[in-house]
């Protein structure tokens, strides 16, 4: 099959919502995640591509790189990336911290909660971008919905949790974190008119293209499967026809040609 919709699963969380439209229903849930997945029994995936939505702030939490996923006997750590895509005028994300810390302090801070005043808090609004490596000390705050690209991975440790009944990670979470500030420049890269690079590796390229005809897109130096991630417009993929609050995954790059439409989409695929 040249193009497949993936299939979205809803994932609740205590700090989701219950107010997730207009493109998806929340079913009388606290939704936070939704999930696009393969069919059942399927290859496992390079990427994994979410919806997030929260109503409150989630865990203070790291992510390990593949080396300390190997050897904790996971297949592979923790790379990802945001797009923004509504905010609240207040909401927030955390990134790095502000100052560098001993692994001492960062420890008792987790323990004692004051490592809210350590984490350097960004303001946030629709459009922003971020591009998360492991061993980054992160937290999305409430009142967001945002597009996440990551690894195809569920690995999280947890430093800190605002009290909630969930377990902590400290040791583990020790062994990766980067106890300083985040220094990511998060740059939009012009490839055309429209369309800009806004992650270039290591472990993924995620593409935003505006475009009015996405069958007629430049070269992107694509390869293997590509994650066609629709945000607003409508067109054909392949036989089929794609809107927004989907999620396709494409055989290779001459796949894209098959694309019609016009509109906003993300678009990822795993370096080699």
């Amino acid at each position: 099959m040249p193009a497949t919709r993936l299939i979205p699963r809803r994932v609740a969380k205590p700090w989701g919502r219950d107010d997730i439209g207009p493109l998806f229903d929340a079913g009388g849930e606290r939704i936070g995640e939704i999930w696009f997945e393969l069919p059942a029994g399927s290859p496992e995936p390079a990427l994994l591509v979410k919806y997030l939505f929260t109503s409150e702030a989630l865990s203070v939490q790291v992510h390990p790189d593949d080396a300390q996923a190997r050897a904790a006997g996971a297949r592979q750590g923790k790379e990802e990336a945001w797009v923004i895509l509504d905010a609240e005028d207040d909401a927030v994300i955390g990134l790095g911290l502000e100052q560098r810390v001993s692994p001492d302090r960062l420890r008792a801070a987790a323990l004692d909660g004051s490592i809210e005043d350590l984490i350097d808090w960004k303001a946030i609004a629709p459009g922003d971008h971020f591009h998360v490596t492991p061993g980054t000390i992160h937290a999305i705050g409430g009142g967001l919905t945002l597009i996440e690209v990551q690894q195809y991975a569920d690995i999280t440790y947890r430093l800190y949790d605002y009290g909630r009944p969930r377990d902590l990670h400290l040791d583990e979470a020790m062994t990766c974190a980067n106890a300083g500030p985040y220094l990511a420049a998060n740059l939009r890269t012009p490839i055309a008119v429209g369309i800009d690079r806004l992650v270039d590796g290591p472990k993924f390229v995620l593409i935003d293209a505006h475009s009015e005809d996405f069958g007629a897109l430049p070269q992107l130096g694509a390869h293997g499967p590509i994650w066609f991630i629709p945000i607003d417009g409508g067109g054909t993929v392949g036989a089929g026809r794609w809107q927004p609050g989907e999620c396709w995954l494409l055989d290779d790059i001459a796949d894209l040609a098959t694309l019609g439409g016009a509109g906003r989409a993300l678009i990822a695929w795993a370096t080699r």
